[in-house]
């Protein structure tokens, strides 16, 4: 067993068994904590982390029967349930040696022990919380590339100039480590971007670890990012690692980095250039390896210029920056992106919808679609659900109600969902899109403003 990586909590009412295994415990493993009272144990299991707890079963001197030993472990493994607990009497037998196991312990041992025996259990212990810890991350990243699987329309769909020339560059950067940052408008598909990349990469088959960092509040991102340890902080009941660490052999994508608090900036940094990452409450440096690709919808060179992003933290993350075109620029895709949501809605509400009119291309053609693909695609849906038709008419598509940029915002109606939607449909028509600008002008966070946005389908 490594010393370094031992912690150890005995828990007896003796004194002498505690001094015996202190003295002798600390020779191999890196801390020995000994206490007589179990009714401390919430109090210390909130605030430490221990590879192994070594547990007496008896704390009255009229009862032999264990139960006491047996409710403490109920309690410890509900604070932490990977805990490796042995439990230990002078009053052993096969019958609570058996319970022991059932009830959740990963050993036994009878007291007075042989040091070689309790040295043999406590690595054990040791090895197999480490393998527990081992397993629950591995579980994270597995739920977390399910999750990120799970997501409608990988494909980039596009056949004009400017979506073929985002293909090449994504073919050659897909090959190689670089660092990616890719920009453009909302809604013009950033995010199925860097997918791409990643699937046509060598760490395809590794996680692809989203974060969002518009989304994220201030109080999470240092947790979210760089994960925590145990009692860190009020709500940190387990130790939980952070997305660097879930997209190490992978890819790391952070969408709208511009939100990275600038007092995080040189953290993100360290890590991009050191390879390692330090969790919150901990000082112990974890290796990481990843592939990071970033994405912004607002000029990081202007943030730069005006103090609000770090212009050595720009370098590092911006080998290679791909831009998204917005849908204005390409036109001619609008009917391969309009029948492929066609097809996907369709299907997911059973609307027996086989196509568009001609007369519908042609007026999706002459929309400026400030909301990009995303726009067209809520369109989309929008049409398919309320059609009573086979075919998508102009109609299906009241594109004239939403203002245009440039126009007054007229409101006829007193219900505070529609002057809320309204306002925000002009916020977003008068700054193209950018979200950090439009937020600003309705007096929002941004979180705030993506909620309002998930809400109204926008």
């Amino acid at each position: 067993m490594r010393s370094e990586g031992g912690r150890i909590l005995v828990v007896d009412d003796d004194k002498d068994v505690l001094a015996a295994a202190r003295l002798f415990l600390k020779q191999h493993v890196g801390l020995v904590r000994t206490e007589t009272d179990p009714g401390r144990l919430p109090v210390i299991l909130e605030s430490e982390v221990f590879d192994a707890i070594l547990l007496d079963m008896n704390f009255s001197s009229d009862l032999t029967g264990g139960e006491e030993g047996f409710l403490w472990l109920r309690r410890i493994l509900e604070t932490d349930p990977a805990s490796a607990v042995v439990l230990m009497t002078a009053y052993a037998d096969l019958d609570l040696a058996v319970r022991a196991i059932k009830e959740g312990a990963v050993d036994f041992i009878e007291k007075p022990w042989r040091n070689e025996k309790l040295l043999a259990t406590v690595a054990s212990a040791v090895q197999l919380r480490f393998t527990r810890s081992e397993v629950h991350q591995l579980k994270s990243r597995q739920r977390q590339l399910a999750s990120d699987l799970d997501l409608p329309f990988h494909n980039i769909i596009g056949e004009s100039p400017a979506m073929e020339a985002v293909f090449g560059l994504v073919r050659k950067v897909a090959a190689t480590a670089a660092n990616v940052l890719v920009t453009g408008e909302n809604g013009t598909g950033k995010e199925l971007v860097a997918r791409a990349i990643h699937r046509q990469s060598a760490c395809a088959t590794e996680t692809f670890a989203r974060v969002d960092m518009g989304a994220l509040s201030p109080t999470l991102f240092e947790s979210e990012l760089f994960g925590h340890v145990k009692g860190a902080f009020t709500d940190a009941r387990e130790d939980r690692p952070g997305r660097i660490e879930l997209a190490t052999g992978g890819t790391l994508f952070l969408d709208e980095i511009a939100n990275l608090p600038l007092v995080l900036q040189p953290k993100l940094l360290s890590v991009l250039q050191e390879r390692q990452v330090t969790r919150v409450g901990s000082n112990t440096p974890r290796a990481v390896e990843f592939r990071l690709i970033c994405a912004s919808n607002v000029s990081l060179p202007d943030l730069v210029a005006e103090g609000r992003f770090r212009q050595d933290l720009l370098y590092r993350i911006n080998t290679v920056e791909i831009r998204m075109p917005p849908l204005r620029d390409r036109p001619e895709d609008i009917p391969l992106l309009a029948e492929h949501f066609l097809r996907a809605y369709a299907a997911k509400y059973r609307k027996n919808i086989g196509r568009i009119a001609a007369a519908t291309f042609r007026k999706l053609g002459t929309y400026e679609w400030p909301g990009n693909v995303r726009e067209l695609q809520h369109a989309v849906e929008r049409a398919v659900i309320l059609s009573g038709s086979k075919v998508l008419q102009p109609e299906d598509f009241p594109l004239s109600e939403i203002p245009r940029f440039g126009e007054q915002l007229v409101i006829d109606t007193l219900n505070l969902e529609d002057i809320e939607q309204a306002a925000i449909s002009r916020a977003l028509l008068k700054h193209a899109g950018n979200i950090s600008r439009a937020s600003r002008e309705l007096g929002l966070t941004r979180t705030s403003l993506y909620r309002r946005m998930a809400r109204y389908k926008m």
